[in-house]
């Protein structure tokens, strides 16, 4: 894969995952409490996401020494179905 079509496909993945996450209200709730000083909320927002996505690379990094691609593709799957299972249930009634 090219330089270019992984950062193109991680920056779509990542921004559609990111689109009305609790993050992204967080962020428009304390911009909204917080008029005249929106960018720095924006600045603090970015560097949060910087740092955690730094995270998530060192992490993903290390665990692939010791596992397969296969097996972190299946994991990150299963953890996916599992995060959109648990959104469904949430809002079904009963």
């Amino acid at each position: 894969m090219t330089d270019w079509k992984i950062f193109t496909s991680t920056f779509a993945f990542i921004f559609l995952a990111e689109l009305g996450d609790k993050t992204q209200l967080a962020t428009l709730l304390l911009s909204a409490d917080r008029p005249g000083q929106k960018w720095i909320v924006f600045a603090g927002s970015a560097c949060a996401l910087v740092l955690a996505a730094a995270i998530g690379v060192a992490a993903g990094s290390w665990v692939s020494h010791y596992t397969s691609e296969k097996t972190l593709k299946f994991i990150a799957g299963l953890g996916f179905i599992g995060m959109g299972l648990w959104t469904l249930r949430e809002t079904l009634p009963g």
